[in-house]
């Protein structure tokens, strides 16, 4: 999996269990993207760094050098929008 793909993956999942605190499946899911992204990708620092009307910006280290990666915030909202409206889920 591309790097970029695993930092959406880990967003999408991470706003989820933000907004789900109960919900340890999200948990556990932002656990296994992290494990990606730390194995695979070689990243020591993952966060969500700032987020504004229109984009979500996820600032990350990899060989010591600090990157970002912004993301469309409706897309990275995608998820946890369609779990919400998925009344199975509550």
């Amino acid at each position: 999996m591309k790097l970029e793909d695993s930092l959406f993956n880990w967003l999408q999942i991470r706003l989820v269990a933000e907004a789900r605190p109960e919900d340890q499946a999200a948990k556990e899911t932002v656990r296994f993207f992290e494990e990606i992204l730390t194995e695979d990708h070689g990243v020591t620092e993952l966060a969500i760094s700032a987020q504004d009307t229109t984009m979500i910006h996820v600032r990350y280290t990899v060989n010591g050098k600090t990157k970002m990666q912004m993301f469309g915030r409706e897309l990275a909202e995608q998820l946890l929008f369609d779990i919400d409206a998925n009344p199975k889920y509550h």
